[in-house]
C-alpha cells in the first residue's frame, strides 16, 4: 500500500496571508515607535510590541508551510 504524499503546492491563500501578517506586524511596531508609544492601541503601552511580534510570528509559522 502506498503512503499518501503531502501536496506539492501551497494553497493559493497561504502566501498572501503570510505576507499580510509580516506587513501588519511590521507596521504595528513602526506605528508604536513613531507615535512615541501611544498608538496603535492606546493604554496598553509595551504590549503593543507583543501584538506586532505575534503577527510576525504567525507569518513565520505560515512560511514553514509554503512550498
Amino acid at each position: 500500500m502506498e503512503e499518501p504524499h503531502a501536496p506539492l503546492e501551497s494553497p493559493a491563500w497561504l502566501a498572501p496571508v503570510m505576507i499580510a501578517n509580516f506587513l501588519i506586524g511590521l507596521l504595528w511596531i513602526v506605528v508604536f515607535y513613531v507615535t512615541q508609544q501611544r498608538y496603535p492601541v492606546p493604554g496598553i503601552q509595551v504590549w503593543n510590541m507583543l501584538i506586532g511580534f505575534t503577527f510576525i510570528a504567525i507569518g513565520f509559522s505560515l512560511a514553514t508551510k509554503w512550498r
